[in-house]
């Protein structure tokens, strides 16, 4: 079993660092976090405006879902609650909101925002409903800038039934395959019907310009469907092969927004790398309780051709010399944000979100889980080091910092690793955590998410999804019992 020291057992930010030392990573971390205007965090974003806004800030929240929302694509309660939120976070970049399909049939959830027309109105609610929090707790809104985040689920589609996959793939996966349902070739997407939801994601971006957002994010992360199409070099046809076919989905759908007069900005969410799918260590788990990750056997997949920005020859550490590439695309398209994340939720989650708890369908995590944080800043900033003047990048993997989230936070932006951190998981617990720390120099202790991946649990067993530990709001619904129960195996 890997040794994992609490974070909260590291009680100055020396111990942080020499812990990190001991790691053998590099994981800066400042000592104090400045306060107010002199505050790294708070210096706004000056060479690039997205939709003629200045980002006022250096703070983003990332899409957050809450399978949550009506049957047909709307808001719920729920909903609505979560963007307030987002609102108060003091955050002046709203990185999607929440992922929201493009066609019903692209949900990963049956409870999934829907992105089409008669969907409108509530997603114009939802945007006001986050810049009037906003306003109401800062003082204005002019240099905030929120986006929507446009997503197909392909092989995690459960468009129907929370229980039932209905995958649609750009390729045929050794081992995704068995996962998750997929068997059969009818299964993947023809060149056809590839042309046809491109248009789906036209008419999105319309949507969301009509209702408010200054961009959208067209995603390509987490093994859903446009993230997928980078690795689909087995495929035939002009959406496979080369890297110049893999991306043409990207091209495509940024030409059709152009030449449709839209004026909406465009950002993409990436998983800059990735590794080959892990499973719970068979020799060390038992009945409801998963052992360590272990990579799945990928001796007969050598070289490995099903992932983007990994090593072909030994697909458990990253090669990003694609992933330079992308950059320079997304610059070249006119793309203003690239915000980076890695991996996958489904299959490789402990070098997506880092957590010291495994979610119910996961496993403990095969490395001490600063690794993998520093893993995903290091990514960042080399890919940093070549973007072209003109596209800010995002960075993700910051909440398992917990109390020194806005040391390492101050580090990199101040040294130009990174133009925005990026809050996930963290944003559920305590969505003001960076405002609190560049207004306080400190934060509340017992707000700050402890990665107990009940947020995930909950909704890989049917239920909506929120933070149960430190949210009175979830804590005190009936599904708080119901997880509870689940988690004891029940």
């Amino acid at each position: 079993m890997t040794p994992i020291k609490r974070i909260p057992t590291l009680r100055t930010a020396e111990e942080f660092r020499n812990y990190t030392a001991s790691l053998g990573i590099e994981l800066p971390c400042e000592d104090t976090v400045i306060e107010g205007a002199e505050s790294p965090l708070a210096a706004p974003v000056s060479n690039v405006l997205v939709n003629g806004k200045q980002i006022g800030n250096r703070f983003a929240v990332h899409p957050m879902e809450g399978w949550d929302g009506t049957l047909t694509g709307g808001a719920t309660e729920e909903v609505r609650r979560r963007w307030k939120r987002f609102g108060e976070s003091g955050a002046k970049l709203i990185y999607g909101g929440e992922a929201m399909a493009v066609r019903p049939d692209g949900r990963a959830n049956p409870n999934q925002l829907v992105i089409v027309q008669q969907n409108q109105a509530d997603l114009a609610k939802l945007r006001d409903i986050l810049v009037k929090a906003h306003e109401e707790k800062y003082g204005s809104s002019h240099d905030l800038v929120i986006g929507f985040q446009l997503t197909h689920s392909g092989r995690f589609c459960k468009p129907t039934d929370k229980a039932r996959m209905e995958p649609r793939v750009a390729y045929r996966h050794p081992i995704l395959d068995r996962r998750f349902g997929v068997t059969t070739d009818a299964q993947v997407f023809s060149d056809d019907e590839i042309e046809e939801l491109i248009p789906a994601y036209v008419a999105a971006a319309r949507i969301a310009w009509e209702a408010g957002a200054d961009f959208v994010d067209i995603k390509h992360c987490h093994g859903y469907l446009l993230h997928e199409f980078l690795s689909a070099r087995t495929r035939p046809g002009k959406y496979g092969g080369s890297f110049e076919n893999r991306t043409r989905i990207l091209r495509e759908i940024i030409e059709g927004i152009r030449r449709a007069g839209i004026g909406i900005d465009i950002g993409v969410r990436l998983s800059a790398f990735d590794f080959v799918p892990f499973r719970p260590d068979p020799a060390l788990s038992t009945p409801g309780k998963p052992g360590p990750g272990v990579p799945e056997d990928y001796v007969g997949c050598l070289p490995y051709r099903c992932g983007f920005g990994v090593n072909e020859n030994n697909p458990v550490e990253p090669d990003l010399s694609e992933p330079m590439q992308f950059v320079e695309l997304c610059a070249r398209l006119g793309v203003k944000i690239l915000n980076v994340s890695a991996g996958s939720p489904y299959y490789n989650p402990h070098i997506q979100r880092p957590a010291a708890y495994p979610p119910s369908d996961g496993y403990l995590p095969p490395e001490e889980p600063l690794v993998g944080v520093a893993r995903q800043i290091q990514a960042v900033r080399a890919l940093k080091s070549r973007a072209p003047e003109g596209l800010l990048l995002v960075g993700t993997a910051y909440s398992y910092l917990q109390e020194y989230l806005p040391h390492v936070a101050q580090y990199v932006i101040r040294n130009g690793w990174v133009d925005l951190v990026g809050l996930g998981r963290v944003v559920l617990s305590y969505p003001w955590i960076l405002a609190d720390a560049v207004a306080k120099g400190a934060v509340e202790r017992k707000l700050i998410c402890r990665t107990f991946s009940d947020c995930t649990t909950a909704p890989r067993n049917g239920l909506i999804s929120g933070c149960y530990p430190l949210d009175a709001y979830y804590s005190g619904k009936p599904e708080s019992q119901q997880l509870k129960e689940i988690k004891k195996g029940k």
